[in-house]
């Protein structure tokens, strides 16, 4: 069975995250992704070096010096033959590597930019936590617990790299798509914007509590869940009661609870536990 994107050649010259995870989904999907580095590799590598070597699996890695004329003319030369070219650098940068108009300049190329910021500000400097900064999804002093703007940034920019090449099959050649990473940032702040979290909370049903040995993390929303876990547990359903109760038994007693009667309950993992729950 073929991939959906088999034949597909991906050039990305994107360090750090949402490039590397966007190259690295193009790759699930079938890709042949070239990524190519400068001479003091991805950060990534450095800061995380297992996700960096889980992402780049299946991928093959070249180190170019860009700033060097022959190395350049090494990464063009591949691109008069590619489909897709992820960047992640200001739009400067690009204009400097002769990169902001890719798709004139090479044929039937899309190119995919991830940038911080848009209009006037792009030129902004800028990473995940400067966008969570800027949208509501930072509660100081507390650093976030994952890195949204940059995981929404590269699923932005794996659908921007599908359109691209829905368009050139339509249109017969290539296009550009900016990413901005801010705009994702904002994206993931909507549900406090809008109130969702809080109203959410209201219910004593859809909530996190202590066990004996840890936290679960208790998704009862909906009216069906709220009645099972109420009969599961012998209680009327204040957070009163759901405190006292889940505080008599293990982490493991009340997922296994929620598995028996059907009630999303799940144990709280810390880093370096987590996945134990799927």
């Amino acid at each position: 069975m073929h991939s959906t994107l088999d034949g597909m050649r991906v050039i990305s010259l994107a360090v750090n995250l949402p490039g590397p995870l966007a190259a690295a989904r193009l790759a699930q999907f079938g890709a042949s992704v070239l990524k190519v580095e400068p001479p003091g590799g991805d950060p990534l590598a450095f800061a995380a070096p297992a996700w960096y070597a889980d992402l780049i699996q299946r991928q093959e890695v070249t180190v170019l010096d860009l700033k060097d004329s022959a190395d350049l003319a090494v990464l063009r030369k591949d691109l008069a033959t590619a489909d897709l070219l992820i960047t992640a650098m200001r739009p400067s940068a690009l204009r400097r590597l002769e990169l902001d108009d890719a798709p004139t300049r090479f044929p039937g190329l899309s190119h995919i930019e991830i940038v911080g910021h848009d209009g006037d500000s792009e030129e902004l400097p800028g990473h995940d936590l400067n966008y969570q900064a800027a949208h509501g999804t930072v509660q100081p002093p507390l650093m976030p617990a994952i890195p949204a703007a940059d995981l929404l940034g590269s699923e932005r920019a794996v659908s921007a790299a599908l359109l691209a090449l829905l368009n050139r099959t339509n249109a017969g050649n290539g296009s550009t798509h900016r990413v901005v990473l801010d705009d994702a940032a904002a994206a993931a702040g909507a549900s406090a914007r809008y109130g969702l979290n809080a109203a959410v909370a209201a219910f004593p049903t859809y909530g996190i509590y202590a066990t004996t040995d840890g936290y679960i993390a208790l998704g009862a929303l909906e009216p069906h869940f709220q009645i099972r876990t109420c009969e599961a547990l012998g209680i009327k359903g204040t957070r009163e009661e759901l405190t006292n109760v889940f505080a008599t038994e293990s982490t493991d007693h009340w997922v296994a609870l929620g598995a028996n009667v059907d009630v999303p309950i799940t144990g709280i993992d810390t880093p370096s536990q987590a996945g134990r729950n799927t």
